[in-house]
């Protein structure tokens, strides 16, 4: 009985050993770059956020899906996911396109948050996300800057 926690003990300092040789990879870089309104449903809005992810380092990056929520104003806005599947190249870069869908109830706090009588063009934003799969797991990501609130307008309201 003594042996195969011996066995198991050293099996488990060999791969946490291997782990810690693994070469560090710099961490993807994921910006924002375009939001577009998209057809929704109902009383729901929909937007194609675009993300630029690029890939810093020697080997390709492998992913198999994406999920982000955006925060504006600091409220929460919008929430999507995308069971999009491919690879950054090592040096490289790809846009990724994730539809995000915005509640009525959202859009009715947003607005009411932007009523308040002030002038503004923009409003702060938050980009909280992940892609995922790939050999390392799940790759997180965080923006923050501001946007223009006429991006969030469908082209018709503009």
């Amino acid at each position: 009985m003594r042996w195969p926690t011996l066995l198991l003990a050293a099996l488990v300092s060999l791969l946490l050993a291997a782990c810690a040789a693994l070469p560090g990879r710099d961490p993807l870089r994921v910006e924002l770059v375009g939001i577009e309104p998209i057809e929704g449903q109902g009383l729901e809005l929909r937007l194609a956020v675009k993300l630029r992810v690029q890939n810093p380092n020697e080997e390709a990056v492998e992913y198999d899906g994406a999920a982000l929520d955006l925060e504006v104003n600091g409220k929460s806005l919008a929430y999507g996911v995308s069971d999009q599947r491919g690879s950054v190249p090592r040096y490289g870069e790809r846009v990724l396109v994730v539809p995000v869908s915005i509640t009525a109830l959202n859009v009715v706090r947003q607005a009411l948050a932007l009523a308040d009588g002030t002038q503004r063009e923009s409003v702060p934003f938050v980009l909280r996300g992940k892609l995922a799969g790939g050999v390392f797991g799940a790759v997180r990501f965080s923006q923050e800057g501001s946007i223009g609130i006429a991006s969030l307008l469908p082209r018709a309201a503009r």
